[in-house]
């Protein structure tokens, strides 16, 4: 239905300035509603109900206060690996449950503060205002800093001083959550990015098998995935080192190394290389016989297992470092020392 099919006398009638409105016609099919009339909220006309509102805003901001200043707590007191029980999600890690709870509680009592106060303390007089051209005049600027302010006047943040205090004091305490992160950083890798626990003398230890290896437990063709002697999964700093430790076993026909070098540091074509890929830092664990090409399954990185280990395909930037190994007095394939580079993905001060 149009409005001009609309009865007169239900149109709406003209208001007051504050809520005025045009009445439709040909020219101006759809009317200007107005304003509805202002009503008071009952902190606007009881002074008692704006202090009960102003002691809320102020309790929010001293809440998110003291929830900062249990996210640092929390962060220098609570072991990384402890576990607590929480009903109903179960186990989980009683750092990540204390930084989550005590951020999310700083966060949201700063945000549900301010909000309140705008709602119950702040001026919510409607105003209308007539749109402009983008480039404001010089009489608009000056208007804009006269609201801003008489803004400023209306929020009482002069008058309100337990909630400026507060306020800034939530403001000022939060940052020192982010502070508290930059912990991480450090401290500084020093050396030991270029370093693993392959040293002169370690055995090469099959990862399936938890066994030493024997030259003869290493067919041509085969793939085997070993790391050093001593590494054990209960170890708390497996992950770690195992991420810079793991070995490629492969035993090749020493007429098809193509490496010269390859060949001296092998034992009767069977050579060990990093298993780590140099281009992000996955896992390899593809091998194709024929070609003894490897295959990281993440980005395809290809390399020649009979040529150094050299990139042929990929993303990857450099070849797989190759472990230098012998065998023990016991006939166990043993470490003749550490990697001669670091493995894994190159890093700015690799050099």
């Amino acid at each position: 239905m149009s409005s001009q099919d609309i009865p007169e006398e239900n149109l709406p009638a003209e208001q007051d300035a504050h809520g005025a409105v045009s009445v439709a016609d040909e020219h101006d099919p759809f009317a200007d509603p107005g304003l509805p009339p202002h009503e008071h909220r009952v902190q606007d006309i009881d002074e008692r109900a704006a202090k009960r509102s102003e002691r809320v805003v102020a309790f929010l901001f001293t809440l998110s206060m003291l929830a900062t200043v249990g996210f640092i707590a929390s962060y220098v007191g609570i072991p990384h690996d402890k576990a607590i029980f929480v009903f109903p999600i179960g186990h989980i890690n009683a750092l990540n449950f204390a930084l989550g709870l005590t951020l999310g509680t700083a966060l949201f009592t700063i945000g549900a503060g301010a909000v309140h106060w705008a709602r119950t303390l702040m001026s919510d007089v409607e105003i209308a205002d007539e749109r402009h051209a983008i480039e404001a005049p010089p009489e608009v600027k000056a208007k804009v800093m006269a609201d801003f302010k008489e803004g400023a006047k209306e929020s009482a943040l002069g008058r309100r001083k337990l909630i400026r205090n507060t306020m800034f004091g939530a403001l000022a305490l939060f940052p020192l959550s982010g502070v508290m992160l930059l912990r991480d950083l450090g401290p500084l890798p020093g050396t030991k990015l270029r370093h693993t626990l392959w040293s002169k003398g370690k055995l090469l230890v099959n990862m399936n098998t938890n066994l030493p290896l024997r030259p003869s437990d290493v067919a041509v063709g085969s793939l085997t995935f070993a790391k050093p002697e001593g590494l054990e999964e209960t170890d708390e700093e497996f992950q770690t080192e195992i991420a810079k430790s793991a070995l490629m076993i492969v035993r090749l026909q020493p007429e098809n190394i193509k490496d010269k070098r390859e060949l001296e540091w092998a034992h009767e074509g069977i050579v060990a290389f990093s298993k780590i890929c140099t281009h992000v830092g996955c896992p390899i664990s593809l091998y194709e016989q024929q070609t003894h090409h490897v295959l990281c399954p993440c980005h395809q990185s290809t390399f020649d297992l009979s040529d150094g280990a050299r990139v042929i395909f990929g993303p990857a930037g450099h070849a797989l470092p190759q472990l230098r190994i012998g065998v023990s007095d016991e006939g166990y394939l043993q470490a003749l020392g550490d990697f001669e580079e670091p493995v894994g993905p190159a890093f700015w001060e690799r050099g």
